[in-house]
């Protein structure tokens, strides 16, 4: 996926995504590194982002894969900057569907 897709580098995430020549549903990737934290904070911050996910996963267009990957300073961002963070990427990334934009 990395030599095929692009990515797509916030603040506290990456997003990685690969559009396909298909009508799947989207199919989603979470990365979280131990530089992120121990595994208290690096479960919070994938709870977070599965939660920004699956909000989002109405208005994302079918046929994508995302990888999100948290870097180190997710571990103490509040929810809302990690929402905001997601959705500048999906938007800048235009894996929204139109009428959310």
């Amino acid at each position: 996926m990395r030599r095929e897709g692009e990515a797509y580098h916030g603040k506290l995430i990456i997003l990685s995504v690969l559009k396909l020549e298909t009508t799947e549903a989207p199919r989603f990737g979470l990365v979280t590194s131990r530089r992120v934290g121990g595994a208290v904070l690096r479960n919070r911050v994938r709870r977070r982002l599965r939660e920004i996910l699956r909000q989002a996963q109405r208005e994302i267009v079918r046929g994508v894969w995302l990888v999100l990957i948290a870097r180190p300073s997710a571990a103490m961002a509040e929810f809302a900057a990690l929402r905001e963070d997601w959705t500048r990427l999906a938007r800048r990334s235009s894996i929204l569907a139109e009428s959310c934009s």
